[in-house]
């Protein structure tokens, strides 16, 4: 398929499905490399969950996460120990627990966002203008696309 060929067919579709994935998984992973200060992305998914929803308990983080219970509970721990989160006791039900990120969570997060964006920055400087304008379009359509995913 040529780079501005129009997709005709679900062969054509499936074949450009094929190539969004594998770009970015490639681009996921680039962006990974840049920082890790000994957090997986798991980890890294869980603070910014904390972030967007701060006071969710251990099970609803894991289900928001899509992982299990028992590696949530291992996490957190981790996370806790780093002084990246911290846990509340519910005042009314004492059983429950909540999660809410700490300032250090917080700048850890943001270290990793700087370090993400500084990356596709010098990236993008070394494109041409009319690509640039190609890139601007597809990042509306991909933030439209991934809308209800939320």
């Amino acid at each position: 398929m040529a780079p501005t060929a129009t997709i005709t067919t679900s062969e054509d579709l499936s074949h450009l499905a094929s190539r969004l994935r594998l770009v970015l998984a490639r681009l996921g992973r680039r962006l990974r490399q840049e920082t890790s200060e000994g957090l997986s992305p798991s980890m890294l998914a869980a603070l910014s969950t904390l972030e967007r929803s701060p006071r969710l308990t251990p099970g609803e983080l894991a289900t928001i996460e899509r992982i299990k219970p028992s590696s949530v509970t291992v996490m957190v721990g981790r996370l806790e120990d780093a002084g990246l989160v911290s846990r509340q006791q519910d005042p009314v039900d004492r059983r429950v627990t909540h999660l809410d990120l700490s300032s250090k969570g917080r700048r850890v997060l943001e270290r990793h966002r700087s370090a993400k964006t500084a990356y596709l920055a010098r990236r993008l400087r070394r494109v041409d203008p009319d690509d640039l304008a190609v890139l601007v379009r597809a990042t509306q359509i991909l933030e439209r696309f991934f809308e209800d995913e939320r």
